[in-house]
């Protein structure tokens, strides 16, 4: 049997780029959606044309013409969303009902994953405010999917390393600081950080995968679960250079909301629930998920300390 057809949605984004290059470089007959709202964003023409190039087949839709997304539906057998769902960008979770509806009526779909990739919205029932934003409306998709009786896969990919690693996991900033670093507590809470080149890699990987139908897969490579404290510790190492430490309490950290535009307030939620609770790794995979890295040993993650170097 042939390996299936992928249509990414989200395609030129930050993660649906390397989703399209990974679905490309496993074979998969690649097709992404080319939708008119890009106008004369001249960059996510450029990146589609790209595709082209690669292998890729370019699909139109549009999320206000549901006919023109029925059809590009139909043409293929697994549709990856990669949507953007972060504040300080662009946020469009909820137009992915629209796709919901398309794939249902199509009805020739063998796995839907949405746009997901991040912390598992259905252990995130008492997230603060206004942070749970995200997981409400991730489980808003979820409960359309499952009702309309879409075979899916979850994906749960944690921290995306450039934006929580790179930095040192520092709020407002995407480079390592040079003089001092913030700890949230005492810095030993246990993370997950995940090289997004490998999360797109995992992410292809489960499509037509039966055991991951209808399971969350949780990408935790055991290399990468690391304390903020143990992050710093391998720059330090890299650089040869100590920082500066000053531990943030979790009443002042969430004090520091106060003044924030939205996006501010959501990510402090968000780094709350990660760094002082430990929302990534306070419980087991139990018989509702998998694990990627358990699944996929012959993909060859990406460790920190090689991804720091990076950064020097």
């Amino acid at each position: 049997m042939g390996k299936s057809k992928v249509l990414v949605v989200g395609g030129t984004g930050y993660l649906g780029r390397r989703i399209v290059k990974a679905s490309l470089a496993q074979g998969h007959p690649t097709f992404v959606l080319q939708r008119p709202e890009i106008g004369l964003d001249i960059e996510k023409l450029q990146i589609l044309l790209s595709f082209k190039v690669k292998g890729a087949t370019l699909l139109e839709g549009s999320f206000e013409d549901h006919k023109s997304l029925v059809e590009a539906v139909k043409k293929v057998d697994v549709v990856i969303s990669a949507m953007s769902g972060v504040f300080f960008r662009s946020h469009n979770l909820l137009l992915q009902l629209k796709l919901v509806e398309a794939i249902k009526e199509a009805g020739n779909i063998k796995r839907f994953l949405p746009s997901e990739f991040g912390i598992d919205p259905a252990r995130m029932g008492d997230a603060l405010e206004p942070g749970r934003v995200s997981f409400d409306e991730k489980m808003v998709v979820r409960k359309a999917i499952e009702e309309a009786n879409i075979p899916h896969t979850y994906v749960s990919a944690n921290c995306f390393a450039g934006y929580f690693a790179g930095n040192l996991s520092q709020m407002g900033v995407l480079t390592p600081p040079k003089e001092k670093v913030y700890l949230y507590g005492d810095g030993n809470v246990k993370v997950v950080f995940v090289d997004e080149d490998d999360i797109a890699t995992y992410t292809i990987k489960t499509v037509d995968d039966p055991c991951t139908l209808n399971k969350t897969v949780y990408i935790r490579p055991p290399e990468n679960i690391l304390t903020q404290r143990q992050l710093v510790e391998l720059w330090e190492n890299l650089t040869g250079k100590k920082l500066d430490k000053f531990s943030i309490s979790k009443e002042d950290f969430l004090a520091s909301m106060k003044g924030m535009d939205y996006s501010g307030q959501v990510g402090v939620g968000h780094f709350y629930h990660i760094y002082y609770e430990g929302c990534l790794t306070n419980f087991e995979i139990g018989e509702e998920g998998e694990e990627a890295s358990k699944l996929y040993p012959e993909v060859k993650y990406k460790r920190m300390d090689e991804y720091l170097k990076l950064y020097m």
